[in-house]
This record gives C-alpha cells, sequence and structure tokens, in this order.
C-alpha cells in the first residue's frame, strides 16, 4: 500500500480528482449505509439531493488527493483573508484554527505554514502500521507540527499557543466520551468538543474559521479566512453551540463539498 500511495503521489492533481469522482460515485452506489447517512444529514440541514450530489464526487476527490498532498509536491493554494491571520499574529496571543471537514482541509496547515509561520495540528493516530508510517512522512514539513489526541497532544497545542503560535482542529469531529458535550448542529444534537472552548480559554488566543476551497479541473485549492466575530461563551455547552453555529455558516458557504457522510450524530466511542 505504501509502494501505491508512493505511485499515486506522482500522478496529476486533475487525474486524482477525475478517478476520485468515481470512486466517490461507486462507494455512495454499494454502500447503502453510507448513502442513507449522506442522505439523512444532508436533509436535516435543509438540503434535498439535488444541492448536494457534487458532494458525493468530492468525497471521492478528497481520498484521491491525499497522496499527493502527504507525498507529492503541494499544488497551488492561495489563502484569502490573510488580514484576520496578521491581526491575531500581531496580538501576539497565538490563533486557533477551526474548520470543518469540508473541501481540502488537509492542506490548510500545509498551505498556512508555509504563508504564516508555525501551526500544530490535531490528529487522531492510525491504526493500520502502512498508513501510520505515511502519515508519519507526510507531516515532517518546517513549521508543522503534529498533536496527538491525548493528554500530551492537548499540552503540546497549549504551549503552542503561549508562545504565540497557531493551533488547528476539526471541532466538528466526534470526540471519545467525556470530552465533550451535546449541542445543535444544523438542529440536531450532536456530541461536540469542548477542547477548542478551554484552549481558547486557558490562553487567549483569537479565534478564526478556516474553509478550504477545491477548485474545480484540479486547479487547486482556496483557503478562506474570518474571525469567529462574538467573544467565545463561558459556558461549555453554550461555547459548543457557539463552535457549531460557526461550522454551519461554514458548511452553507459551499455544502457541495461537505463530507456529509460523515457519521456527525453518533454516540461517542469509549476513551482507551
Amino acid at each position: 500500500m505504501t509502494a501505491l500511495f508512493r505511485l499515486c503521489s506522482l500522478l496529476p492533481l486533475p487525474l486524482l480528482h477525475a478517478l476520485g469522482t468515481l470512486l466517490g460515485w461507486v462507494v455512495f452506489a454499494v454502500s447503502p449505509v453510507y448513502r442513507r447517512r449522506f442522505l439523512a444529514n444532508a436533509r436535516q440541514a435543509g438540503y434535498g439531493f439535488a444541492a448536494v450530489r457534487q458532494a458525493v464526487g468530492a468525497a471521492g476527490r478528497m481520498t484521491a488527493e491525499l497522496p499527493r498532498l502527504w507525498l507529492g509536491t503541494m499544488p497551488a493554494c492561495t489563502i484569502q483573508g490573510n488580514e484576520c491571520i496578521e491581526r491575531a499574529r500581531t496580538a501576539g496571543r497565538g490563533a486557533l484554527i477551526l474548520t470543518p471537514h469540508q473541501g481540502c482541509f488537509e492542506i490548510a496547515p500545509q498551505a498556512y505554514c508555509a504563508a504564516h509561520g508555525p501551526i500544530t495540528v490535531l490528529y487522531r493516530p492510525a491504526r493500520q502500521p502502512w498508513l501510520a508510517e505515511v502519515m508519519a512522512a507526510s507531516r515532517e514539513r518546517p513549521n508543522l507540527a503534529t498533536a496527538p489526541t491525548t493528554l500530551g497532544g492537548v499540552r503540546q497545542m497549549l504551549k503552542a499557543l503561549r508562545r504565540g503560535e497557531s493551533v488547528g482542529l476539526l471541532p466538528d469531529q466526534v470526540p471519545p466520551q467525556g470530552q465533550g458535550v451535546w449541542a445543535p448542529y444544523f438542529g440536531r444534537d450532536a456530541y461536540t468538543m469542548t477542547l477548542a472552548a478551554r484552549l481558547a480559554q486557558q490562553t487567549g488566543a483569537a479565534l478564526l474559521l478556516c474553509r478550504s476551497e477545491r477548485l474545480p479541473l484540479g486547479r487547486g485549492y482556496v483557503l478562506h479566512f474570518e474571525e469567529l466575530g462574538d467573544p467565545l461563551a463561558g459556558d461549555p455547552h453554550a461555547a459548543a453551540a457557539q463552535i457549531n453555529r460557526a461550522m454551519e455558516r461554514l458548511v452553507r458557504q459551499c455544502p457541495s463539498q461537505y463530507l456529509w457522510g460523515y457519521a456527525r450524530y453518533k454516540t461517542p466511542r469509549q476513551e482507551g
């Protein structure tokens, strides 16, 4: 598998996206569980299939582009909203960057660290040894650090923010039992991490939102940055609901690239 990954990393991005589109539709067709969850999540957000059908192929493109992003040369990626990034950096309190499972979120930390300096991203280690090896190699980049989903990883992120650096999270990822609260997401309660709010409240870091957009025909990517706006609530449930509303806003800006098949409303797993 590692050899195949390396081979795919050499392919041009338009070809990878074409293959990924096919992959996305094949999985949608052959997996009734995935298909039902995709459609149910979209309906929960108020979308019929016609409005989000492009997201079927987008999910496959996300998978197919990983070899290029992890092991190949980085595709073209532009950043919009640099002014809010600079305001956060000038304040010197660090920046906590929140992005949903939308578009090419894997390219966000690579493009960010190349343009704006050090960033630490939270990740869940892969269970397959070959994939863990590939992921480790992909993240050996200047100014890019990774923090595992452990207590040690939380300490690592706190230290980075206190140094005035940036930290990236996907707050629509379901955390383990005991590490979140139930909060509305598109009108239905979803188990939501409290980590983002705790990091911001303990460090005073600026809260930035990032949406990763995949351009058509393999032309590259655009990262859209904006500020959260209102101060984050002190109550964990209120803060989680506030962050979920921010993620909803980003998703609605480009619903055709959101991972509607992600099991956002599942019961959290027990840690360990």
